[in-house]
């Protein structure tokens, strides 16, 4: 479940934001320096192949128009909503919430606006503290800016169902665990990218984007659903009501089983794929 939920967001994060992050760089380049392109690669030190193919997909060509036909809005309008559709059904699941389903849309558009003013804020971050190596000082400090959108998020697009106070364990996990994936992907993007580009070229960059992407989404669909758990957990504490030492023990015990099993399944893997390795 969170494994498709987390590759749907991604694949409805990857169509929409291409294109708008295309369009944006094409508009403001007009009135202020702004290369989508140039801030990725900055911002992940890609080189070489890398560098190129994420050039080659975020720049249009040279003699292309910077004009937008009523077909491609539309097609931007509908990739975002989907985007915001895809994440809006978040919030509905994990709250257990009744669709909205198109309903919705007004509200959709509104946090896609929001969504724009976040990557301005986070970008102006970016480049005041500096983007470039781990980017540590930066994610550490773009923590607040990602909480406090992340819950304005739940309860713009669950319709104001879910309090903001219900939504904060959720905002702060998100942000923080957001923030130590950003510098894990500092260290390992550039070799995805350029391994995928080596293999693939262009459709290489995509590939390692949609993986990134899919990283970044698994990480707040985990933390939506422990931040509904810890929500739960607050409410049942202020309202008197205390498991028992056994059943504390009983879903310890199940945790600990649980890690246990994973971790030998992995270790199984990884093993597996080492010995078919050295037979190569």
């Amino acid at each position: 479940m969170g494994f498709d939920r987390s590759m749907a967001l991604a694949s409805s994060a990857l169509t929409a934001l291409i294109p708008l992050a295309i369009l944006s760089s094409k508009v403001l380049s007009d009135y202020v320096h702004y290369d989508a392109a140039e801030r990725i690669i900055r911002r992940y030190n890609l080189t070489g192949a890398g560098a190129q193919a994420v050039n080659s997909l975020f720049s249009p060509a040279e003699n292309a128009s910077a004009s937008v036909g009523i077909f491609g809005l539309v097609f931007l309008t509908i990739s975002a909503l989907s985007f915001a559709r895809a994440s809006q059904r978040l919030f509905e699941q994990t709250w257990e919430l009744k669709p909205l389903s198109v309903r919705n849309t007004r509200k959709g558009l509104w946090w896609i606006l929001t969504l724009g003013s976040y990557a301005v804020v986070t970008g102006w971050l970016s480049a005041v503290l500096g983007g470039g190596g781990l980017g540590l000082a930066d994610s550490v400090c773009k923590v607040p800016v990602t909480a406090v959108f992340l819950v304005w998020s739940g309860c713009l697009l669950s319709a104001k169902r879910i309090a903001w106070r219900d939504l904060i364990p959720f905002g702060v996990t998100a942000a923080v665990l957001t923030a130590a994936y950003s510098v894990g992907a500092a260290i390992y993007l550039p070799r995805l990218f350029n391994s995928s580009v080596s293999r693939y070229g262009v459709v290489g960059a995509v590939f390692a984007m949609i993986s990134a992407l899919f990283g970044a989404m698994l990480v707040i669909v985990a933390s939506a659903a422990l931040g509904r758990e810890v929500r739960d957990e607050l409410s049942r504490i202020r309202q008197g009501h205390r498991p028992s030492d056994h059943e504390v023990r009983r879903q310890w015990d199940s945790v600990v089983e649980q890690t246990r099993s994973r971790w030998l399944t992995v270790r199984e893997q990884v093993s597996h794929r080492r010995n078919k390795g050295s037979d190569r």
